[in-house]
Protein backbone atom coordinates (compact mmCIF):
# COMPACT_ATOMS: atom_id res chain seq x y z
CA UNK A 1 0.00 0.00 0.00
CA UNK A 2 1.44 3.51 -0.63
CA UNK A 3 1.53 5.99 1.88
CA UNK A 4 -1.19 7.92 2.63
CA UNK A 5 -0.33 11.88 3.24
CA UNK A 6 -0.39 12.90 6.82
CA UNK A 7 -1.11 9.82 7.96
CA UNK A 8 1.47 6.80 9.84
CA UNK A 9 1.85 3.74 8.62
CA UNK A 10 0.39 1.44 6.14
CA UNK A 11 -1.87 -0.74 8.35
CA UNK A 12 -5.58 -0.38 7.92
CA UNK A 13 -8.24 -0.57 10.70
CA UNK A 14 -8.09 -3.45 13.16
CA UNK A 15 -12.78 -3.88 11.82
CA UNK A 16 -13.44 -3.21 8.49
CA UNK A 17 -15.57 -0.30 8.75
CA UNK A 18 -19.32 -0.83 7.56
CA UNK A 19 -20.27 0.87 3.87
CA UNK A 20 -21.43 5.05 4.41
CA UNK A 21 -19.04 5.22 6.81
CA UNK A 22 -18.25 8.73 7.47
CA UNK A 23 -15.45 10.68 8.13
CA UNK A 24 -17.53 13.64 9.79
CA UNK A 25 -14.31 16.12 10.24
CA UNK A 26 -11.01 17.02 7.79
CA UNK A 27 -9.91 19.63 6.13
CA UNK A 28 -8.64 20.25 2.64
CA UNK A 29 -5.61 22.34 2.27
CA UNK A 30 -5.33 22.85 -1.56
CA UNK A 31 -2.16 25.03 -2.78
CA UNK A 32 -4.64 26.90 -5.25
CA UNK A 33 -6.28 28.51 -2.98
CA UNK A 34 -4.54 31.56 -0.74
CA UNK A 35 -4.55 31.23 2.69
CA UNK A 36 -6.11 34.23 4.80
CA UNK A 37 -3.33 37.44 5.20
CA UNK A 38 -4.19 36.80 9.06
CA UNK A 39 -2.89 32.95 8.97
CA UNK A 40 0.39 32.81 10.26
CA UNK A 41 1.44 29.23 9.36
CA UNK A 42 1.98 28.05 6.03
CA UNK A 43 -0.80 25.42 5.12
CA UNK A 44 0.03 21.89 4.34
CA UNK A 45 -0.80 20.52 0.52
CA UNK A 46 -3.48 18.41 2.11
CA UNK A 47 -6.09 18.07 -1.65
CA UNK A 48 -8.35 16.16 -2.38
CA UNK A 49 -7.05 13.64 -4.05
CA UNK A 50 -4.10 12.84 -0.97
CA UNK A 51 -7.69 12.46 1.01
CA UNK A 52 -9.17 9.90 -1.07
CA UNK A 53 -5.74 8.27 -0.58
CA UNK A 54 -7.30 7.86 3.48
CA UNK A 55 -10.50 7.21 2.59
CA UNK A 56 -8.90 3.84 0.81
CA UNK A 57 -6.60 3.07 3.56
CA UNK A 58 -9.53 3.32 6.11
CA UNK A 59 -12.66 2.41 4.41
CA UNK A 60 -14.56 5.44 4.71
CA UNK A 61 -16.97 6.44 1.95
CA UNK A 62 -18.71 9.75 3.16
CA UNK A 63 -17.33 13.12 4.50
CA UNK A 64 -17.54 15.87 5.86
CA UNK A 65 -15.43 18.85 4.89
CA UNK A 66 -14.83 21.25 7.03
CA UNK A 67 -13.02 24.91 6.19
CA UNK A 68 -9.85 25.71 8.27
CA UNK A 69 -8.93 28.90 9.96
CA UNK A 70 -6.28 28.99 7.29
CA UNK A 71 -8.47 30.22 5.08
CA UNK A 72 -10.44 32.79 7.25
CA UNK A 73 -14.26 33.19 5.64
CA UNK A 74 -13.19 32.44 2.15
CA UNK A 75 -14.97 28.98 2.00
CA UNK A 76 -13.51 28.51 -1.71
CA UNK A 77 -11.16 26.06 -0.99
CA UNK A 78 -14.09 23.63 1.03
CA UNK A 79 -16.88 24.07 -2.09
CA UNK A 80 -14.15 23.21 -4.36
CA UNK A 81 -13.46 20.02 -2.44
CA UNK A 82 -17.20 19.12 -2.30
CA UNK A 83 -17.14 19.73 -5.92
CA UNK A 84 -14.44 16.83 -6.69
CA UNK A 85 -15.58 14.70 -3.60
CA UNK A 86 -19.54 14.51 -5.31
CA UNK A 87 -22.96 14.34 -2.98
CA UNK A 88 -20.85 11.44 -0.57
CA UNK A 89 -19.53 14.73 0.73
CA UNK A 90 -20.85 16.94 2.89
CA UNK A 91 -19.43 20.92 4.08
CA UNK A 92 -19.13 22.86 7.12
CA UNK A 93 -18.45 26.48 6.33
CA UNK A 94 -16.33 29.68 8.34
CA UNK A 95 -18.31 32.93 7.43
CA UNK A 96 -18.07 36.45 9.69
CA UNK A 97 -21.35 37.38 11.68
CA UNK A 98 -22.23 39.85 8.27
CA UNK A 99 -22.88 36.73 6.33
CA UNK A 100 -25.97 37.71 3.91
CA UNK A 101 -28.88 35.43 3.34
CA UNK A 102 -27.42 35.35 -0.26
CA UNK A 103 -23.96 33.39 0.69
CA UNK A 104 -26.16 31.25 3.06
CA UNK A 105 -27.88 30.06 0.23
CA UNK A 106 -25.19 29.76 -2.12
CA UNK A 107 -23.50 27.55 0.85
CA UNK A 108 -26.91 25.12 1.33
CA UNK A 109 -26.83 24.49 -2.60
CA UNK A 110 -23.53 24.24 -2.75
CA UNK A 111 -24.19 21.08 0.49
CA UNK A 112 -23.23 22.74 3.12
CA UNK A 113 -25.11 22.14 6.17
CA UNK A 114 -23.56 24.07 8.91
CA UNK A 115 -21.60 26.86 10.49
CA UNK A 116 -18.23 26.57 12.33
CA UNK A 117 -18.18 29.28 15.35
CA UNK A 118 -13.89 28.56 16.61
CA UNK A 119 -12.89 30.24 19.86
CA UNK A 120 -9.92 28.36 20.14
CA UNK A 121 -7.75 29.14 16.51
CA UNK A 122 -6.75 33.02 15.21
CA UNK A 123 -9.80 34.30 13.54
CA UNK A 124 -9.54 36.73 10.61
CA UNK A 125 -12.48 39.11 12.13
CA UNK A 126 -10.29 38.98 15.55
CA UNK A 127 -11.79 37.55 18.47
CA UNK A 128 -15.02 35.60 18.55
CA UNK A 129 -17.78 36.46 20.81
CA UNK A 130 -20.91 35.34 22.11
CA UNK A 131 -22.94 37.84 20.77
CA UNK A 132 -21.16 36.44 17.16
CA UNK A 133 -22.37 33.06 17.90
CA UNK A 134 -25.66 34.20 18.74
CA UNK A 135 -25.93 35.97 15.88
CA UNK A 136 -24.85 33.40 13.20
CA UNK A 137 -27.64 30.99 15.08
CA UNK A 138 -30.66 33.04 14.45
CA UNK A 139 -29.32 33.55 11.07
CA UNK A 140 -28.97 30.15 10.17
CA UNK A 141 -32.57 29.36 12.04
CA UNK A 142 -34.25 31.86 9.91
CA UNK A 143 -32.95 31.02 6.86
CA UNK A 144 -35.55 28.39 5.11
CA UNK A 145 -32.86 27.22 2.44
CA UNK A 146 -30.90 26.26 6.14
CA UNK A 147 -33.20 24.25 7.50
CA UNK A 148 -31.45 21.08 9.02
CA UNK A 149 -28.42 23.44 9.48
CA UNK A 150 -26.39 23.60 12.84
CA UNK A 151 -23.81 25.38 14.70
CA UNK A 152 -20.14 23.83 14.97
CA UNK A 153 -18.49 25.21 17.80
CA UNK A 154 -14.47 24.79 18.88
CA UNK A 155 -13.65 25.73 22.27
CA UNK A 156 -11.74 25.83 25.24
CA UNK A 157 -13.08 23.89 28.28
CA UNK A 158 -13.39 26.71 30.50
CA UNK A 159 -15.30 28.81 27.65
CA UNK A 160 -17.79 25.74 27.22
CA UNK A 161 -18.59 26.17 31.34
CA UNK A 162 -19.00 30.28 30.49
CA UNK A 163 -21.02 29.85 27.46
CA UNK A 164 -23.22 27.03 28.49
CA UNK A 165 -26.74 28.98 29.45
CA UNK A 166 -26.24 30.26 25.98
CA UNK A 167 -25.57 26.73 24.24
CA UNK A 168 -28.60 25.59 26.41
CA UNK A 169 -30.74 28.22 24.23
CA UNK A 170 -29.58 27.79 20.49
CA UNK A 171 -32.32 27.64 17.80
CA UNK A 172 -30.51 25.33 16.26
CA UNK A 173 -28.57 21.60 16.81
CA UNK A 174 -24.99 22.57 18.43
CA UNK A 175 -22.03 20.25 17.78
CA UNK A 176 -19.24 20.36 19.71
CA UNK A 177 -15.77 19.59 18.43
CA UNK A 178 -13.08 17.32 19.65
CA UNK A 179 -14.38 15.80 22.60
CA UNK A 180 -14.52 19.52 23.86
CA UNK A 181 -10.95 19.45 24.45
CA UNK A 182 -11.58 17.82 27.81
CA UNK A 183 -8.24 16.88 29.93
CA UNK A 184 -8.83 13.27 29.63
CA UNK A 185 -6.92 13.29 33.28
CA UNK A 186 -10.00 14.87 34.21
CA UNK A 187 -12.09 12.80 32.09
CA UNK A 188 -15.88 12.58 33.07
CA UNK A 189 -14.72 13.96 36.67
CA UNK A 190 -14.21 17.44 34.56
CA UNK A 191 -16.46 20.41 35.34
CA UNK A 192 -16.43 20.73 31.51
CA UNK A 193 -17.90 17.22 31.01
CA UNK A 194 -21.00 18.13 32.87
CA UNK A 195 -21.56 21.17 31.21
CA UNK A 196 -21.68 18.82 27.90
CA UNK A 197 -23.46 15.99 29.41
CA UNK A 198 -25.87 18.66 29.97
CA UNK A 199 -26.35 19.82 26.49
CA UNK A 200 -26.27 15.47 25.57
CA UNK A 201 -29.28 15.40 27.71
CA UNK A 202 -31.03 18.06 26.30
CA UNK A 203 -31.13 16.67 23.48
CA UNK A 204 -29.84 19.21 20.86
CA UNK A 205 -26.49 18.71 21.04
CA UNK A 206 -23.67 16.68 18.88
CA UNK A 207 -20.48 15.92 19.98
CA UNK A 208 -17.57 15.05 17.51
CA UNK A 209 -15.25 11.88 18.56
CA UNK A 210 -12.14 13.35 16.94
CA UNK A 211 -8.98 15.05 18.34
CA UNK A 212 -8.08 12.71 20.54
CA UNK A 213 -4.46 13.65 20.65
CA UNK A 214 -5.14 17.23 21.39
CA UNK A 215 -4.96 16.34 24.96
CA UNK A 216 -3.66 13.29 25.20
CA UNK A 217 -0.56 12.36 27.08
CA UNK A 218 -0.57 8.90 25.79
CA UNK A 219 -0.27 9.44 22.49
CA UNK A 220 -0.85 7.20 19.86
CA UNK A 221 -1.21 3.97 18.69
CA UNK A 222 -3.55 3.34 21.88
CA UNK A 223 -4.51 7.32 23.61
CA UNK A 224 -5.40 4.69 26.36
CA UNK A 225 -6.02 8.22 28.80
CA UNK A 226 -9.06 9.00 26.40
CA UNK A 227 -10.81 5.73 27.41
CA UNK A 228 -12.92 6.84 29.81
CA UNK A 229 -14.01 9.80 28.53
CA UNK A 230 -14.67 8.92 25.05
CA UNK A 231 -17.03 5.62 26.63
CA UNK A 232 -18.40 8.00 29.03
CA UNK A 233 -19.91 9.89 26.03
CA UNK A 234 -20.72 6.52 24.13
CA UNK A 235 -22.88 6.02 27.35
CA UNK A 236 -24.49 9.11 27.47
CA UNK A 237 -25.53 9.61 23.74
CA UNK A 238 -24.69 7.33 21.32
CA UNK A 239 -27.02 8.69 18.74
CA UNK A 240 -25.97 11.77 18.98
CA UNK A 241 -21.69 11.52 18.14
CA UNK A 242 -20.30 11.53 15.15
CA UNK A 243 -16.64 10.45 14.19
CA UNK A 244 -13.94 12.31 12.61
CA UNK A 245 -10.08 11.89 11.85
CA UNK A 246 -9.16 15.86 11.49
CA UNK A 247 -6.99 14.77 8.97
CA UNK A 248 -4.55 16.48 8.01
CA UNK A 249 -3.42 16.71 11.82
CA UNK A 250 -2.66 20.84 11.92
CA UNK A 251 -2.38 20.77 15.12
CA UNK A 252 0.61 17.90 15.38
CA UNK A 253 3.79 17.65 14.80
CA UNK A 254 4.17 15.98 11.26
CA UNK A 255 4.88 12.48 11.31
CA UNK A 256 3.01 11.44 14.81
CA UNK A 257 -0.83 10.61 13.86
CA UNK A 258 -1.79 6.50 12.33
CA UNK A 259 -5.64 7.41 11.38
CA UNK A 260 -6.09 3.75 11.88
CA UNK A 261 -4.99 3.93 15.37
CA UNK A 262 -8.08 6.67 15.89
CA UNK A 263 -10.51 4.22 13.72
CA UNK A 264 -9.27 1.27 16.79
CA UNK A 265 -9.92 3.94 19.12
CA UNK A 266 -13.57 5.00 17.83
CA UNK A 267 -13.68 0.79 18.42
CA UNK A 268 -12.37 0.81 22.32
CA UNK A 269 -14.77 3.85 22.79
CA UNK A 270 -17.79 2.36 21.20
CA UNK A 271 -17.45 -0.70 22.90
CA UNK A 272 -19.63 -2.45 20.74
CA UNK A 273 -19.79 -3.21 16.77
CA UNK A 274 -23.50 -1.75 16.97
CA UNK A 275 -22.39 1.64 18.52
CA UNK A 276 -19.36 1.53 16.22
CA UNK A 277 -21.32 1.67 13.32
CA UNK A 278 -24.19 3.81 14.78
CA UNK A 279 -21.80 6.40 15.15
CA UNK A 280 -20.24 6.02 11.52
CA UNK A 281 -22.89 5.65 9.39
CA UNK A 282 -26.85 6.36 11.06
CA UNK A 283 -25.70 9.18 13.14
CA UNK A 284 -23.68 11.38 10.01
CA UNK A 285 -26.61 10.51 7.83
CA UNK A 286 -29.39 12.28 9.64
CA UNK A 287 -26.73 15.39 10.89
CA UNK A 288 -25.66 15.70 7.67
CA UNK A 289 -28.51 14.80 5.06
CA UNK A 290 -27.39 12.13 3.55
CA UNK A 291 -29.14 9.33 2.22
CA UNK A 292 -30.49 7.07 5.26
CA UNK A 293 -29.71 3.79 2.06
CA UNK A 294 -25.28 3.23 2.87
CA UNK A 295 -23.71 3.33 -0.61
CA UNK A 296 -22.89 0.22 -2.19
Amino acid sequence: MTPVPHSVGLNRPQRPLPPGACDSHMHIFDPRFAPSAHWPRTPPVAPVAAYRQLQARLGTTRTVVVTPSTYGTDNACTLDALDQLGDAARGVAVVGEDVRVDELAHLAVRRVRGLRVNFVSPQSWGTTTPDMLATLARKVADHPDCAGWHIQIFAHPEQLIALAPQLHTLPVPLVIDHLGRIDPAEGPAAKAYGVVRGLLDGGNTWVKLSGAYMRSTVHGPSYADTLPLGRALVQAAPERLVWGSDWPHTTETPGTVNDADLVDLLQAWAGSDAAMDRILVDNPARLYGFDTAAPA
